[in-house]
């Protein structure tokens, strides 16, 4: 596989400073190296400029730093698309989940030229489905799901002219345990398909991410996976900003992205919010590196 990283220091979706060193920490963790190590040819196209939040005006308060977003989303997206066309497997490090706006949307341009879908897994312990109305910070970090499903500001829902950017009943949002009451309503009616961590508890990994799957790749051309560090129980990923306890297991994570390599259907991949401020020795930028390699094909044996 040739493989495209892309780097998108993004921290203007969210309030902790540190997440734009994201990129930094999985690339000191050795991705470069260890997606080398399993054959894959590597690329690395470096950083999109984002501009820092003290040049600018954040904006409205219920939608912060909305237009600098949708900028770096818009070219997130033409990177993601170029890659794609260039025959590269397209992957994202962040960086807060807004980068996902542009990751995913970037991917479907590319899908509908051919005339055909992708589906997506969204693992995270948020919902991240909520709009300007419900958010209770103006973040856009907790946004990006409902925007790629048409919700919330055109700027974002419409990044690339069309809108919804993905179809709800392709999307599979895995591992979540803290939802804001007025997104859950949203999360609700939006149509998607939802594996909460009582699932995961009930079920097993191994069933929710073999329904995952088969839900993601149902008359899709494939899937995209969104990976937000938190989905993982702090304990074993410290280095986030929203941490929340109860998460997925260190093999937990590890099997649901062996079990993605497995099913030979990933067309693009991102992981985010890593902040290597809150991190332990960069424990979670290596974890991460980890769980990237199991899900482009590392295995035990």
């Amino acid at each position: 596989m040739k493989i495209r990283i892309l780097g998108v220091p993004l921290d203007l979706g969210q309030e902790h400073r540190g997440v734009d060193m994201g990129p930094f920490a999985l690339r000191a963790a050795g991705l470069d190296a260890a997606l080398r190590d399993l054959g894959h040819e590597v690329e690395d196209a470096g950083n999109i400029r984002v501009r820092l939040p003290e040049e600018q005006s954040f904006g409205d308060g219920r939608v912060r730093f909305l237009n600098e977003i949708a900028t770096v989303s818009a070219e997130v997206a033409d990177r993601v698309t170029e890659a794609l066309e260039a025959g590269f497997f397209p992957l994202s490090i962040g960086g807060d989940h807004s980068v996902a706006i542009g990751t995913q949307a970037g991917l479907a341009r590319y899908c509908q030229a051919r005339k055909t879908t992708a589906g997506l897994l969204w693992l995270d312990a948020h919902g991240d489905m909520n709009t300007p109305e419900t958010s209770p910070s103006g973040n856009v970090h907790g946004m990006p799901f409902a925007a790629l499903l048409g919700r919330g500001p055109a700027a974002l829902a419409r990044l690339l002219g069309f809108s919804p950017i993905l179809r709800a009943e392709k999307c599979v949002l895995i591992g979540v345990r803290d939802l804001d009451s007025g997104e859950r309503r949203i999360v609700a009616d939006s149509g998607i398909n939802v594996y909460t961590m009582r699932e995961i508890d009930e079920l097993g990994m191994r069933v929710v991410m073999e329904r995952a799957i088969r839900l993601a790749t149902d008359d899709t051309a494939g899937f995209a996976v969104s990976f937000d560090m938190d989905v993982v129980d702090p304990r074993e990923a410290p280095g986030v900003g929203t941490p929340v306890p109860g998460g997925i297991t260190y093999r937990e994570a590890h099997l649901a992205m062996e079990m993605i390599a497995d099913c030979g259907q990933l067309l693009a991949c991102e992981l985010v919010e890593i902040n290597p401020i809150l991190d332990i020795m960069n424990k979670t930028g290596v974890l991460g590196v980890g769980l990237l390699s199991s899900a482009l094909g590392k295995k035990i044996l």
